[in-house]
């Protein structure tokens, strides 16, 4: 049935409308309808009545063809020119034109009364700052982006400003040094547009015209130039003067245009002038950033000062903690070093409640994920409004308080986060974690990227150097650090060493070191003869030497069960064993199948609470192999720890042991690095340990992270540390050094990753030196004093008399730097390594009367340059004095030999320094010393025979030889000068030396201070150059397209951006890239050669070569690493794993796989994907969006079961 078409209403129709009641088909007439109202039938729907009976052409036809308003019309194919003109469009090109409209410059106020609060009238006022966006400006005035962005930032945003970098003023920025030029808007003009490849052309193609008639204009015009000539010439006149003054090249940075200190090589006049235009230091500069706080007196009005602290403890603060508290409320940063266990959260937490109180945000940062996962459960018990950010979770990140690893921090610093702008306090918890050689840069990153409104607190384990850490940090930030340290332990600790191995010899144990930090010795021997009476006859050497470290199961598990005894006897469990390899910890839990250290009641609570927190997993995954043993394990009330458990069971081990349930616990170094959970007693299985290199022993500072965890505050009176000695007792020295050494200083790890070179170089006002500059690795440089110092030698330069180079003396500056020439060589030629203070006594002779001058002028060095080779004949009668000379003195050595007695020259010559034997006559030793001098001198007057280093004293080395032949040359250049004859040459040549030697001061200090002396700059220059060469950065340093993908990724993020750009991905299946990807992740060897499919063993060979290509590239631009230990960190051990993983198969099945531990494994999965995560947005922003979907894709296929069960702590 066809639509019927009713014709307009007329005059003669009725009025009558039907009107459809809702949709169930009953219909009204309508007889009065309203005169505006059409008469067609209407309906209550809100679209009108469905359409009947569509001919889907005829739409079709009138949506396409009709109306083709959705069809591009800049597209220059030839159909569609025709397509235009068919369907009468005009091409208009400013549609293509998008301009975001400018942000309104003013806005409205509103005027009211004073007094009643009336409104008045309404005022418009100028907004400043409303161009400043997270795309152009670093400062906090910027309007916030879009709400998605906020809490991560974007990576086209700028950072804020950086605290300590200093805005320019406007007078720095108006201020012309002298160096800088008026740009001439006539003549030599820069054509190429800084990140442009090509310019303009402004030279006048079409210049040559016929002359046209004289007009008046053409003759204003000539007039014009006349004007314009004198000026020119006067700039000449001045010109002069500055004409060796290199001319600055104009830069894009403000920083580089003369606020910076002048080039070295302007003249002296300049220097003066400069010196005018630089701003006055201010007079507190010299001061001291670091204030350590003295917590040895008592504080006692803390509760006048705090009458309503934000929080309240329970319990009293000691009073470290109430010294930071007090600097806390007054917005101090502080830098807490403080013993385990001796409450250094109670610091965090005040600034946790300051922040709540005062509704600004605060930032906690630890280096380990478990680390976060317990803060967090912590932080939300007591303040409620707490959230995670870690990389694979995000809970309430809207939180005041937000805990997150420090990788994410320096991501949201980087990428302009808006959570910036509401922080005031940064935590940085285990801040020991910078000498972290992998990860302790980023810990420098942030600390130089916070801006200057953030507070800081460093909490760290006690560090020998946390002044001299602090002071840097308050430098760059430009504010006081409060250093707080604490003293000793709460809980002392004893040091026992243990020999016992059977019920016969279990009481064994031997103090070592009592818990006010005496060496006994007395206990060492004790343990050596009791281990002496055991062992065989021909091993009674004495201590460990002979035997082997190493012990049998057997011996070990006899060690361990006789101990554990023993402790269990003496209630000194919960007992944390500290093993150094993850496969002794499980055999060593394993071997105690007959020990049980639990009651009944104990067991039940176990039993409940690791049904309780197993219920998560799926079914399958309960059955583990690792889930069963460690319930059997559990039940017994032993534990084991490392790397290898699996996350969730490892949590609930760390909740059980919290709890006091576990009582022995087999755990690996990490333990002890960030869990909070101290223990009664640690044993130390063994002193030495495997760092990834070789085995070494413990340094100090591992032993005390480890030993500090014994001994609970509040419950032991002392901790209890027990060393093993299960081959033979440790040697005493080491034991020593790993007691009472000096635990490890904090070091910067500071170097150069292309992730921060791109970060910065995006953004045009922060530059990679600043930040080189500002690392803890460079904090020797005292920029300030010596910026100081170079002031005031300027001052000094421009106070000396001038220089008088005319005639004569015109060859003056030539003559000084051949003469400093010789002295450098001749010192180079002098020095022995033994020889560098030595002293010689040497007979002088000299004029009567003139013996004690002589010295004098010896030590004035009044002209060492005139090498002159003459020998000094006394005019009058001839005298001598004994003087002690250093090896500048001596300039050469003759040939002739005179034989004399020392000894008697003087002591005789001593013996007439005394007044009464002043007058003596000199004794014979001296007289015919002193009259072959004379007659020697006077047989050569000009000069004698000397040894040559070369031929006289066999010195055959290169630079010797070399050295030699250079003196030569300068010797005999130096008689040719015309300036040493000219009458005033003595006064000149000290007014040249005495200008010269503040010159070379003043250059080497502006070395020092420039960027050419930063250690890292060489590196610098070549890793600019490897992205040069991938074309990450143009030649003008700006980022291009794969340098913006780039900066999204944070590991191996050149060889990541690579495979994206060479559509490695894009063959494989979603399931093959994220096995693909794995190598990226994973760090550890394996046995297992994986089984792959085809595809996947082309994407790992693709992977290689490009790996390979990279590697080669950095080599040829200079840097150290091999192509084959860059290719040598991608580990493929897991490709097969992750496929299965990704494919689907159970967990249970895929550990059969492999001979890497489960614990490992699931860690490696939750990492990879994070890195899906970022291929997804780096492939967003290259507009693949195939690839994007196949990275979520893979990320699904993997995000599944026991890898990514949520943590029990954030629960």
């Amino acid at each position: 049935m066809d639509r019927i078409n009713v014709p307009p209403a007329g005059p003669t129709d009725l009025p009558l409308a039907l009107l459809e009641m809702g949709c169930s088909g009953r219909f009204e007439l309508i007889t009065h309808p309203s005169p505006d109202q059409p008469l067609p039938p209407q309906s209550t729907l809100p679209h009108g009545l469905p359409p009947t009976s569509l001919s889907l052409e005829r739409e079709v036809e009138k949506q396409f063809l009709r109306d083709a308003a959705w069809l591009p019309i800049h597209d220059t194919d030839f159909a569609f020119q025709k397509f235009l003109k068919v369907t009468q469009r005009e091409v208009n090109v400013d549609s293509l034109i998008n301009c975001t409209p400018s942000a309104l410059h003013s806005g409205i106020s509103v005027v009211r009364d004073p007094t009643t609060g009336m409104l008045l009238d309404f005022t418009e006022v100028l907004l400043e700052n409303t161009g400043l966006s997270a795309k152009n400006s670093l400062s906090l005035q910027r309007q916030p982006g879009p709400p998605s962005e906020s809490l991560r930032g974007s990576n086209t945003n700028y950072p804020f400003r950086p605290g300590g970098m200093e805005e320019l003023t406007l007078d720095q920025i108006k201020k012309k040094s002298d160096l800088e030029e008026d740009i001439d808007f006539e003549n030599d003009l820069l054509r190429v547009p800084p990140g442009l490849k090509a310019g303009m052309d402004f030279t006048d193609k079409d210049a040559k015209i016929a002359k046209e008639e004289v007009n008046l204009m053409s003759l204003l015009s000539t007039l014009d130039d006349i004007t314009d000539l004198q000026p020119v010439a006067e700039e000449k006149e001045e010109g002069k003067e500055n004409e060796d003054a290199p001319k600055l090249p104009r830069t894009n940075s403000l920083e580089d245009l003369g606020v910076k200190d002048v080039v070295s090589s302007s003249t002296p006049s300049e220097r003066g002038k400069d010196e005018k235009s630089k701003p006055k230091e201010n007079p507190e500069e010299n001061k001291k950033w670091a204030v350590p706080v003295n917590i040895n007196t008592p504080c006692d009005d803390f509760y006048k000062r705090i009458p309503n602290p934000a929080f309240k403890w329970p319990f009293e603060l000691d009073v470290f903690q109430k010294q930071a508290v007090l600097r806390l409320e007054a917005r101090e940063s502080v830098f807490v070093a403080a013993h385990t266990s001796a409450g250094k959260t109670v610091v965090a937490e005040y600034a946790i409640a300051l922040s709540q109180k005062h509704m600004t945000r605060t930032i906690y940062t630890s280096p380990i994920k478990a680390l976060s996962n317990q803060k967090f459960r912590d932080f939300k018990t007591t303040f409620g409004d707490v959230g995670l950010l870690t990389g694979d979770v995000q809970l309430s990140p809207e939180s005041s308080c937000l805990i997150m690893t420090t990788e994410i921090l320096r991501s949201m610093l980087y990428n302009g986060s808006e959570v910036i702008r509401d922080l005031e306090w940064v935590i940085f918890d285990e801040v020991h974690y910078i000498n972290d050689t992998e990860r302790g840069v980023v810990w420098e990153e942030v600390l130089i990227m916070l801006p200057d409104h953030v507070s800081i607190i460093l909490l760290s384990a006690t560090v020998p150097n946390a002044v001299e850490f602090s002071e840097w940090i308050g430098r760059i930030k430009k504010k006081h650090i409060y250093v707080i340290s604490t003293m000793k332990r709460p809980v002392p600790l004893e040091h026992y060493l243990y020999t016992g191995n059977s019920t016969k010899t279990q009481k064994e144990m031997f103090l070592l070191l009592d818990p006010t930090g005496n060496f006994l010795t007395k206990g060492y021997y004790a343990a050596v003869d009791a281990k002496k009476e055991r062992t065989s006859k021909h091993a009674q050497s004495f201590g460990a030497k002979s035997t082997s470290h190493n012990t049998t199961a057997s011996q070990d598990r006899s060690v361990w069960l006789t101990l554990l005894h023993f402790l269990s006897q003496r209630q000194q469990t919960p007992v944390v064993a500290f093993t150094f390899s993850r496969t002794r910890c499980d055999d060593n839990a394993r071997s105690l199948d007959s020990m049980d250290m639990t009651t009944s009641i104990e067991k039940a609570e176990i039993h409940s609470f690791f049904q309780k927190s197993l219920s998560r997993l799926r079914g399958g995954d309960r059955k583990l192999p690792q889930i069963l043993v460690m319930r059997d394990l559990l039940k017994r009330g032993i534990a084991v720890h490392h790397s290898g458990i699996l996350p969730i069971l490892k949590e609930v081990i760390e909740m059980l042991f919290s709890r006091g349930l576990v009582k022995v616990l087999f755990a690996t170094e990490t333990f002890a690095m960030g869990v909070n959970m101290p223990a009664r007693t640690v044993v130390f299985d063994s002193i030495r340990k495997h760092d990834g290199t070789g085995f070494r022993n413990l340094l100090p500072g591992e032993y005390i992270q480890m030993a500090g965890r014994a001994g609970r505050r509040g419950l032991d009176a002392t901790g209890t540390v027990i060393i093993l000695c299960k081959a033979g007792v440790h040697d005493m020295a080491d034991l020593h050094v790993m007691m009472l050494g000096r635990p490890t200083t904090l070091q910067s790890q500071f170097r150069l990753t292309y992730t921060m070179i791109l970060n910065l170089l995006r953004v045009e006002a922060l530059r990679v030196t600043d930040m080189m500059r500002r690392s803890f690795s460079e904090n020797h440089r005292d920029t300030q004093a010596q910026e100081k110092r170079i002031s005031q030698l300027k001052q000094m330069v421009s106070s000396l008399p001038p220089l008088d180079t005319e005639g004569q003396l015109s060859d003056m500056l030539p003559y000084y730097h051949t003469v400093t020439e010789l002295r450098t060589t001749t010192e180079a030629l002098q020095v022995s390594s033994a020889a560098v203070n030595r002293t010689f006594t040497a007979l002088v002779i000299c004029e009567k009367g003139n013996e004690e001058e002589e010295g004098k002028a010896n030590n004035n060095n009044a002209f060492p340059h005139l090498y002159n080779t003459a020998l000094f004949i006394p005019e009058g009668p001839c005298s001598h004095t004994v003087q002690k000379l250093t090896l500048q003195d001596i300039s050469a050595i003759t040939v002739k030999t005179l034989k004399v007695i020392p000894d008697r020259i003087i002591d005789n010559y001593s013996k007439r320094q005394q007044p009464r034997f002043r007058l003596d006559p000199p004794g014979q030793a001296i007289s015919t010393a002193t009259q072959e001098l004379l007659r020697l001198a006077e047989a050569n007057p000009s000069g004698m025979a000397t040894l040559d280093p070369v031929n006289d004293l066999q010195l055959k080395s290169v630079d010797v030889v070399e050295d030699s032949m250079r003196l030569r040359v300068l010797q005999g250049s130096l008689r040719e000068f015309n300036c040493i004859h000219s009458p005033t040459f003595a006064e000149q040549f000290a007014r040249v030396e005495e200008r010269m030697k503040v010159q070379e001061e003043m250059d080497r200090l502006l070395f020092l201070v420039s960027d050419q002396s930063l250690s890292l700059l060489p590196e610098y220059h070549q890793r600019i150059k490897v992205l040069q060469a991938l074309q990450y950065v143009d030649s003008g340093g700006a980022v291009q397209l794969k340098g913006r993908v780039a900066c999204q990724i944070s590991c191996h993020e050149l060889l990541l951006t690579e495979l994206l750009f060479e559509n490695v991905l894009s063959p494989l299946a979603p399931e093959e890239s994220a096995a693909l990807l794995s190598c990226l992740v994973f760090t550890q060897k394996t046995q297992v050669e994986p089984h792959i499919t085809s595809t996947l063993k082309e994407g790992i060979d693709r992977v290689l070569s490009v790996a390979k290509r990279i590697g080669e590239l950095q080599r040829e631009c200079g840097i150290p690493q091999t192509a084959e230990e860059f290719v040598g960190q991608f580990k493929f051990g897991l490709t097969e794993v992750v496929y299965c993983w990704a494919r689907g198969m159970p967990f249970a099945e895929i550990a059969q796989l492999t001979d890497v531990q489960e614990g490992t494994v699931v860690r490696c999965i939750q990492r990879l994907d994070e890195v899906l995560k970022e291929v997804r947005q780096a492939a967003r922003i290259v507009g693949d969006s195939v690839l994007g979907s196949k990275m979520e894709k893979a990320s699904l296929a993997i995000r599944r079961d026991i890898v990514f069960t949520a943590s029990l702590y954030t629960h």
